[in-house]
């Protein structure tokens, strides 16, 4: 099995030395920068429960170096797939299969989808169908990420907790492919589980971060005071209510319920959402996959969005405001 991370930062890394530590998959890397350099000089280093391996895959900077893959694995932030789509052609052979461990609703999310949209496009994640056009989403294997992985220095990847990537084929077929990924990463000590309707796992973690993640861009909260404070709680619980209208308006099953969900994030603790971590950092802000697309869905279902749509346009402000965010 040939198979390329395109995008090896903190997930990306993480799912790279595993893989490659196994060694029953050629592993590629693509990344740029220190990064890049590091790891074509050292290796990868992994550190994990209190371990630290290094391993060597394969590190390249473009696609055309790595020539084409069985499976080519997104592990980038949302906002940036469309400018690298282009990027990822020489990776593509006839039967490659692009896995989106991506944030948010993806690119491909109404393709095979079981109700009236079938075949829509998502403006706000895919703004000129680019994505859609040059990542084909009958390639598409949906890929829930649930790990959390830092970069402390370039070359190496800090794991701070999680082992499971939940898999799904879009028409929910268990498939050769989706078996053949999802073995691979079990050999490499991930829970990866094949799920038959992965819209369904993938709005439940959405329905977190939709709330969470721009509340505390705003706040400056980390989990444990965003879920305590009655007033931050309030609105992002009334966030995922509407949000949980449009899931349902779409034919999605919640499997908890909101106060439950709320209680996981709480359990987390004194942890900092991507979002903040981002703003903090000066980097991009992963707005429209996470916000912006239950806006654009709520349009689609003629469902009404409020306190969603008021919170975009203050986290959208307050990216601008930091140079965060280019939508």
């Amino acid at each position: 099995m040939k198979l390329c991370v395109f995008g090896a930062g903190a997930i990306g890394g993480l799912m790279a030395a595993k893989l490659a530590a196994k060694g029953d998959v050629e592993v590629t890397v693509i990344a740029r920068g220190p990064h890049l350099a590091a790891m074509q000089e050292n290796g990868l280093t992994l550190r994990s429960e209190g371990q630290e391996i290094v391993t060597h895959p394969r590190c390249v900077a473009t696609a055309e170096e790595a020539g084409p893959q069985d499976y080519v694995l997104i592990t980038l932030k949302a906002h940036a797939l469309p400018g690298a789509a282009p990027q990822m052609q020489g990776l593509i052979g006839p039967e490659t299969a692009i896995v989106s461990a991506v944030n948010g609703i993806p690119w491909w999310y109404f393709h095979a989808h079981p109700g009236p949209h079938a075949g829509h496009r998502l403006h706000s994640v895919d703004p000129d169908g680019t994505v859609w056009s040059l990542l084909p989403p009958e390639r598409a294997i949906g890929c829930i990420v649930y790990p959390a992985a830092d970069v402390p220095e370039p070359g190496v990847i800090e794991h701070t907790y999680g082992d499971r990537f939940t898999l799904g084929e879009p028409d929910g077929t268990r498939t050769p492919r989706i078996v053949a990924l999802s073995e691979a990463l079990i050999a490499a000590g991930f829970k990866a589980p094949i799920r038959p309707k992965i819209r369904d796992e993938m709005w439940v973690k959405l329905w977190g971060n939709l709330a969470f993640n721009p509340i505390s861009a705003l706040t400056g909260a980390t989990l444990d005071v965003l879920t305590a404070d009655p007033g931050q709680r309030g609105v992002a619980r009334a966030m995922m209510i509407e949000a949980q209208a449009i899931g349902e308006a779409l034919g999605i099953r919640f499997g908890v319920d909101v106060d439950k969900r709320i209680a996981g994030a709480a359990e987390v603790g004194a942890h900092k959402t991507s979002m903040l971590q981002d703003l903090e950092r000066g980097r991009p802000m992963e707005i429209d996959a996470l916000l912006g697309v239950v806006i654009e869905l709520a349009e689609l279902t003629g469902l009404s969005a409020p306190i969603c749509a008021a919170t975009l346009a203050l986290v959208r402000a307050r990216a601008r405001t930091a140079g965060c965010y280019g939508g």
